[in-house]
Order: C-alpha cells, then sequence, then structure tokens
C-alpha cells in the first residue's frame, strides 16, 4: 500500500457536539489520495462512539486511555503520519471541500514549506460568521510574529518533514503553534496564507484556544524573545504599549530593524504591529497616533525595500 499525499491530523478530546461534522468535511473531500488520522485524547463523552460509526479505509485512529494534552496529541499524529504533506484540522472545525486540493497544488510548486490559508471564524453563541483578516506573504507572516500568531493552525498544510524534524514543543499548550511557527521562522522555513478561506473555525467556550492565563502568556513571551533575538533584535525593543517619547526610542528603532531583517514586509503589516506599542483609547488623540502610525509604517516598508 502506498502512501497518501496528504495526512490529515485530528486531535479530539470531548468533542462529541462537533467531531462527526469535521470528519465529513475531510472524507467529502474533492482531494482524495489522503488519510484521515483521529486521535482520541482519552475522551470521557460520546467522542469515541461517534467515531465508530466511520467506516472508511482512509481513517486511522489512535485511542489513548486518558488525556495526555494537546501538544503530545499533535505530536503523536505527526509520528503517524505518513504522506508527503501534513495538514491540521481540529474537530470542532470544519474544511471546505477544496480546502486539501488547493494547498496541495500550491505547495507543489515548492515556493513554501508551511501554507495557511484565510478562514471564516463561527461564533458558536451568537451564531455569527466573520472573515479573517490575515496577511499572506511571507515577509508580513514573518514580521508579525513578533507580535502575534498570523497563521491559523487548523488551516495549516505543510511539509512532512517539517513538522517531524521540530516537534511541538512539551508544556506549552495553548501556545503551542506561536511557539513552533516562531521556531521555523528562525530555522529559515518559507510560509504563506492562501486568500481563499479553505476552513471554519468555530468559537466556543469549550475551546483550548479560548484559555488564557498568566502561564500561556509567559510562554508567548519566552518564544517572542527568542525569535527577536534569532533576528538580532534586542528584548529591550519587546512590542508593549508605552507613551509617545518611549516609542520614539524604541518603537520606531524596533520597527525598523525589523525591516531590515525581513525586506518586504507590507505598510498594512507595519501598521499592525506598530499599534502594539500604543494604548487604546486614545479619545481626541486617535487621529493623531493614527497618522502617526502610518507615516512609520510607511518608512519601515521603504526602509526595507531600499
Amino acid at each position: 500500500m502506498s502512501n497518501p499525499v496528504v495526512s490529515v491530523l485530528m486531535p479530539a478530546f470531548n468533542v462529541e457536539k462537533y467531531i462527526a461534522q469535521a470528519i465529513c468535511s475531510i472524507l467529502q473531500q474533492s482531494f482524495l489520495d489522503f488519510e484521515l488520522i483521529i486521535l482520541n485524547d482519552g475522551s470521557t463523552d460520546g467522542t469515541s462512539r461517534i467515531i465508530d460509526q466511520f467506516q472508511d479505509h482512509r481513517i486511522q485512529r489512535i485511542d489513548l486511555a486518558e488525556n495526555r494534552g494537546l501538544v503530545n496529541a499533535r505530536n503523536q499524529l505527526v509520528t503517524a503520519a505518513r504522506g508527503r504533506y501534513i495538514a491540521f484540522l481540529d474537530a470542532d472545525d470544519v474544511a471546505m471541500p477544496h480546502r486539501l486540493s488547493t494547498q496541495v497544488a500550491f505547495l507543489d510548486r515548492d515556493t513554501v514549506d508551511i501554507c495557511g490559508s484565510a478562514y471564516y471564524s463561527l461564533y458558536e453563541a451568537s451564531g455569527k460568521m466573520k472573515a479573517s483578516k490575515q496577511r499572506y506573504s511571507d515577509a508580513d507572516i514573518r514580521a508579525l510574529i513578533s507580535v502575534s500568531s498570523p497563521l491559523c493552525n487548523p488551516a495549516v498544510m505543510g511539509k512532512a518533514l517539517v513538522f517531524k524534524k521540530f516537534p511541538y514543543s512539551l508544556g506549552k499548550d495553548y501556545a503551542e503553534d506561536y511557539s513552533l511557527w516562531a521556531e521555523l521562522a528562525s530555522a529559515g522555513y518559507r510560509f504563506a496564507n492562501l486568500r481563499e478561506k479553505l476552513i471554519t473555525y468555530r468559537i466556543h467556550e469549550k475551546q483550548t484556544s479560548q484559555v488564557q492565563n498568566t502561564e500561556t502568556n509567559l510562554i508567548f513571551s519566552k518564544s517572542r524573545e527568542r525569535y527577536l533575538l534569532s533576528l538580532g533584535i534586542s528584548e529591550k525593543l519587546n512590542p508593549r504599549p508605552m507613551g509617545f517619547f518611549d516609542r520614539v526610542n524604541i518603537a520606531v528603532p524596533f520597527l525598523m530593524q525589523l525591516n531590515q531583517k525581513i525586506s518586504g514586509v507590507s505598510i498594512a503589516a507595519n501598521y499592525e504591529i506598530y499599534a502594539r506599542f500604543q494604548y487604546r483609547g486614545n479619545g481626541i488623540l486617535t487621529p493623531f497616533t493614527r497618522l502617526e502610525r502610518l507615516i512609520l509604517s510607511v518608512l519601515a516598508s521603504l526602509k526595507g525595500r531600499l
């Protein structure tokens, strides 16, 4: 039996309400050469029973007797994957029917190593759908890693060799994706986000990414510091809200250095990054802070291109 082109990896823990729709969205893909590996991470609800209902030779299953956490689940799934590419989809999200075919075609061009996409956010409490606001180029993604996670993990497909070489770091649940993107960017791997919306990302109160705590923020900060140091940018310039005169001494040098290290960053990405140095709710001063942000973003982008 030959290996599939794509291994779709789905960790699952107490997701009886959602997992059937997630599985169906993969089995109904227009691209057929894939395996779907589901790791049931010690679920105590009806998740296991629902997985049992699907009889498809492309489904591989891993069952754990007790919950061992998301990072462990992702790493076990990556180890089990046989495909040339690895695609992630969480058990509470939904893939568009052309998701795999679109990302495989893009990755086959070998211009990037990791490919995300735009997506819809579904807010379960209200039922509202919202389109994501992404940045798409490798330069913008690398620059934005300095302040946020610019890739939506369940929308990512990438070369399996990359994920097998760089496993998710244990102990970094809830910040595991950001830490990995920062590590891969430091190692020189290439990124892209596709403009097509390829998944629906469900937002609900039990979702692990909604869990925010001091430990998660500390992990994020440490990963960001390491990333900036890999670019040769001092941790003293770390993005954080500050007053105007501090921005002159910290934010401006940061943005200029970042654009020297990463050429081709767009004005829009620089605008988003510089905003992290400004306070929100500036009242009547808001037009002036926005103008400051725009001017510095233009100057930084021009400096990067020169």
